[in-house]
């Protein structure tokens, strides 16, 4: 057993919202060095790309979080597995001990296995031919040479976004896939019914067959003398040698529930993110504040950038995320605001163009935007996402809105942007990112995505960077005169 000297901040966990608890950490000037124990043998990286990498559109090293900031050991590969309040230790399962001063629960999420008979063996593993995609390593097994060289078929249970990105990026690769869903259309929590067959259309000109409305009711894995068997409600017996779980994430709180902490859904913090350990906060995936859980990138973030305050200057209070979901799929974008129909909005505004495969719904309160989805209308995607992400008014001129022609939009929600302001929500970058970029002699877009990695995850910024670019230009010719 190795005893390890004590840390003033141990994080456990090394995904996105242990990445940026650190870096905001250094931003507001507190300098104290930092442990990370991350369970995987990668550096950080974006766990919302995997589906690119699934599709080989990105590479897994370009998937990669940058260093972090300041004095920061990182130990991937280290599992933790008790920790001890009173001592303050944490365990791990090579027998290392490593002591805290105040200790940072960044668990995040485990995938969510069906209560389906056969789908685990008796130990409670998955078994044979079930596959989730949680980590870089369950991407590498369903794209290793030999599974992708023999195009084997998927069945993917689970038409979420998740499974819907997966249906797409699996086709992509020349795989026979199925997409099995018991809702009526995919990503029915979130699309309503004619957005939902836009979806459905754009999945089936893909290659991939949708069997909806059916719940599964029984997995038979394959043998040396029967392939495997996805059986459904109404009697339909899928092939399945291999079946890809998109059911959903649990928090990991294992850590938490032993250690006494209180857990219900999520590891239980207040405004502080404290658990109810003062000396032990909890963050991103793995946290529950104020009964609701995390789920999105944004509000991992709101809460790295909460605690970071907090541990700096004594601040408290969790600024509200503004949550945005672009899933990856074939064709013109998707971009889903908020969580649609969720809450009583003012005014409603649907734009439905089946013909060319469009579709959009704006849900407003006071002239802002609290909901929405918009399938098709990039340029509306763009402006429209701005204005929700920033709470800046829509104009008057609804229509132009939804066609993505609405008047100088982008002042619309100037104001709202600060240096701090997260411009690229795939990759964390700001404005002051692309500031500093730009006069470091990154002009045009692929040079400040080079330099940046801003548009090189969903694409969805890609105006908002132009447009920053273009000002930077136009203020540096107005101060030389030229």
């Amino acid at each position: 057993m190795t005893t390890h000297p004590t840390a003033p901040l141990l994080v456990i966990g090394n995904g996105p919202a242990a990445h940026q608890i650190l870096d905001r950490l250094r931003h507001f000037g507190c300098q104290d060095p930092v442990t990370v124990l991350g369970a995987e043998d990668t550096p950080a990286y974006h766990r919302a790309l995997l589906t690119s990498a699934l599709d080989g559109s990105l590479p897994t090293e370009a998937m990669e979080l940058p260093p972090p900031p300041g004095d920061t050991t990182i130990r991937t590969g280290v599992c933790a597995v008790r920790v001890d309040r009173v001592r303050r230790r944490v365990h791990t399962a090579d027998g290392d001990v490593f002591p805290y001063a105040r200790l940072i629960l960044a668990t995040g999420a485990s995938p969510r296995l069906p209560d389906l008979p056969g789908l685990r063996t008796p130990d409670g593993s998955p078994a044979a031919g079930v596959a989730v995609l949680r980590t870089l390593a369950d991407c590498a097994r369903l794209t290793a040479p030999a599974v992708v060289a023999a195009r084997a078929p998927v069945t993917i249970l689970g038409a979420g976004s998740l499974g819907v990105e997966a249906a797409f990026a699996l086709a992509l690769k020349n795989r026979p896939v199925t997409l099995v869903h018991p809702g009526p259309w995919p990503m029915d929590h979130l699309l309503d019914a004619a957005a939902g067959a836009l979806v459905r259309d754009r999945l089936t000109a893909a290659g991939v067959e949708l069997v909806a409305g059916s719940p599964a009711t029984a997995y038979t894995p394959a043998t040396a003398h029967a392939p495997g068997t996805l059986t459904l409600a109404d009697g339909a017996a899928l092939p399945a040698d291999t079946l890809l779980l998109c059911t959903g994430v649990l928090p990991e709180t294992g850590l938490a529930r032993t250690a006494g902490l209180a857990v219900r859904t999520g590891i239980l913090v207040d405004d502080c993110m404290r658990t109810d350990d003062p000396l032990i906060h909890a963050i991103g995936d793995c946290a529950e504040h104020r009964g609701s859980r995390g789920g999105s990138l944004a509000s991992g973030w709101a809460q790295a950038e909460a605690l970071a305050r907090h541990l700096a200057s004594g601040a408290r209070g969790v600024a509200p995320a503004r949550r945005v979901l672009r899933p990856r799929i074939a064709g013109p974008g998707l971009v889903v605001l908020g969580i649609p129909g969720s809450a009583p909005c003012e005014e409603t505004i649907t734009l439905n163009d089946p013909a060319n495969g469009r579709y959009a719904r704006l849900e407003l309160t006071g002239e802002r935007i609290t909901a929405g989805v918009l399938l098709g209308f990039d340029r509306a995607i763009a402006t429209t996402t701005e204005l929700y992400v920033h709470d800046a008014p829509v104009p008057r001129d609804r229509l132009s809105l939804l066609l993505g022609r609405a008047p100088r939009l982008a002042r619309a929600g100037s104001a709202e942007i600060t240096p701090e302001t997260v411009i690229c929500l795939c990759n964390n970058v700001t404005h002051h990112d692309l500031t500093q970029a730009w006069h470091a002699g990154a002009r045009e877009l692929a040079e400040l995505a080079d330099a940046t990695r801003a548009t090189t995850g969903c694409g969805g910024c890609t105006r908002q960077v132009e447009s920053i670019c273009t000002a930077l230009a136009s203020t540096s010719a107005a101060a030389t005169g030229s």
